[in-house]
């Protein structure tokens, strides 16, 4: 139970990280200076989570799931992406839904659909599918799981 809390902080606190790209950067293009992609939210916000993901990647390899990574980075570095891409469809389809299907066209629209209401859904598709499908190595014990009166235990009086 411990270890699976401290799994889920990990993954939380890469996440807060992601966000805080995917958000940032989006809000760059759409809104920035320049306004690169004014007229392109489905662009920014792909362009935006490609980022993140990038970013996600290396924390949730080497440090949410370092116990659970397997001999084999390109094979999860590719399903990491496909699951990613499903996550990002979520969020795009969040935006898509209430951009063009609803007309809330603002930019506070455009954030509550996307990086709100898509990303909370999409983070519990990601989370279920990284630990099922990316990192499926055994789980090893990393020194951060080994409780400190293990190491204190006399194997002989056992």
């Amino acid at each position: 139970m411990r270890t699976r809390a401290l799994e889920l902080a990990r993954f939380g606190s890469v996440g807060a990280v992601a966000y805080v790209v995917d958000v940032g950067l989006f809000n760059l293009l759409r809104f920035g200076p320049g306004q690169l992609l004014e007229d392109k939210p489905i662009t920014a916000k792909v362009l935006s989570v490609a980022v993140a993901t990038l970013v996600a990647w290396v924390g949730n390899r080497y440090w949410t799931f370092s116990a659970r990574r397997t001999a084999s980075p390109r094979r999860e570095l590719v399903v990491f992406a496909v699951v990613n891409v499903g996550g990002m469809l979520v969020a795009v389809a969040c935006l898509g839904f209430s951009h063009y299907v609803l007309g809330l066209t603002s930019p506070l629209a455009d954030n509550i659909a996307a990086n709100v209401v898509g990303l909370a859904l999409g983070t519990a598709f990601r989370y279920v599918a990284y630990r099922r499908l990316v990192f499926t190595g055994a789980p090893t014990a990393a020194p951060h799981d080994v409780p400190a009166v293990a190491a204190d235990v006399d194997p002989a009086r056992t």
